[in-house]
């Protein structure tokens, strides 16, 4: 029989939670409670609120005697991140469903594997979700009105949201019938022939591709998901957001972007792909300081500016240094007639100095003993550029 999970703060939506639980054990499920609210809960949980504290090193009765809700919400965040995976790596639930408390259990749900079902029911589901989601798979479910009480809007929620979850846990995903070789792929709308070209030839050549949209959350996503073992081969064409993360763009993917593959020893092509854009929103959004720069109205709500020669400086050197500590097969490929649409003869970005700056940043900067550098007198988005790329990514996985 399946377990499902019921994790939040019992002490102040004990009611709430005793329903939802009849709700599932009448489906015919088991639940596994767990209490992570502060003070005492009104019925007997599985695992208690101390259990969760300790799991993080902290003790439920000085976090209840600070009466700090920041400092009580932050550490009980802490515990679930900590001991919401090892209670799953335990057997003890398939699946894991909440109301409330969102920042506290989805610390614990983002820590689970892809795949294991995880529900969030949330006044915060139709805002912005990225805190609390980040790069997993957890599913955030309106609740419409507060989870405070039981009546005609709250119980229709609740047990349709245990319905939901039962569901997925009842009726799991058949793995498919044969099992591909898994490679990430990054694009950015400007890189799009390119990585098109590259995914065809790949699953010709009989291999699966999933293809991230370099968008911050999109990178996030696939170092995710290399870490956790998924992934085969990279082929990270489009290291765009690193142009937002050193000039203060919008589609940053944080410091650690490109480290994954190398960390996991997982064979990487990477390329320069829309190095030439920093991203921001509207026009009229684009800080002041910038408003000078060479900048490109994409559509009414995305605005492009070119990077400059001292940025691609700046470029060539964090993406040298990252692919430097790579443990894993590498290659660098660089498309020396431009590294997106915009950046060939012609178009707005296209840039001489800069590329030239990015690329000789790359040459002298690259230890040749950990990353094969490789050059192509074409744009990105060349077919041969493409399919070039993709044959070496084969040719690394075959040799790891």
């Amino acid at each position: 029989m399946k377990t499902i999970a019921i994790a939040g703060t019992f002490d102040s939506k004990g009611e709430e939670f005793l329903y939802v639980k009849s709700v599932i054990e009448n489906l015919g499920l088991k639940t596994f409670t767990i209490h992570c609210g502060v003070f005492e809960p009104m019925f007997t949980p599985d695992v208690s609120n101390n259990e969760v504290a300790q799991a993080a090193g902290g003790d439920i009765r000085e976090i209840a005697a600070r009466k700090d809700r920041s400092a009580g919400t932050e550490a009980l965040a802490r515990g679930m991140e900590r001991i919401v995976p090892k209670l799953y790596a335990e057997g003890k639930f398939d699946g894991i469903l909440s109301f409330g408390g969102t920042s506290i259990v989805t610390a614990g749900m983002r820590g689970l594997p892809i795949g294991v079902p995880k529900l969030m029911v949330s006044t915060v589901a139709s805002g912005q979700t990225e805190p609390y989601v980040g790069t997993s798979d957890i599913v955030m479910f309106p609740s419409i009105v507060d989870v405070s009480g039981l009546n005609s809007f709250s119980t229709t929620i609740f047990t349709n949201a245990a319905h939901a979850i039962a569901g997925m846990v009842q009726f799991e995903s058949a793995p498919p019938p044969d099992k591909k070789q898994l490679v990430a792929a990054t694009m950015f709308g400007v890189t799009t022939p390119c990585v098109n070209y590259a995914r065809e030839y790949l699953e010709q050549q009989g291999f699966e591709v999933l293809v991230f949209h370099a968008t911050g959350t999109g990178g996030k996503t696939m170092e995710s998901l290399i870490e956790g073992g998924f992934v085969d081969g990279v082929l990270d064409l489009t290291t765009t957001e690193w142009c937002d993360e050193l000039v203060g763009g919008v589609l940053a993917a944080g410091p650690h972007r490109l480290e994954a593959a190398g960390r996991c020893k997982v064979p990487q092509v990477v390329s320069t792909g829309a190095l030439d854009m920093v991203n921001f929103g509207p026009y009229d959004t684009v800080p002041a300081a910038f408003k000078n720069r060479n900048l490109y109205k994409h559509n009414p709500s995305v605005t492009l500016m070119r990077t400059t020669v001292e940025e691609n400086r700046k470029l060539g050197e964090v993406i040298a240094d990252k692919l430097n500590r790579a443990q894993g097969p590498t290659a660098l490929m660089l498309p020396l007639k431009g590294v997106s649409m915009l950046d060939v003869e012609g178009q707005p970005f296209h840039g001489t100095k800069e590329d030239e700056m990015l690329f000789n940043t790359l040459r002298q900067r690259i230890d040749r003993h950990t990353v094969e550098l490789i050059e192509l007198d074409s744009d990105i988005n060349d077919k041969a550029f493409a399919v070039a790329a993709a044959k070496k990514l084969i040719e690394l996985m075959k040799k790891s």
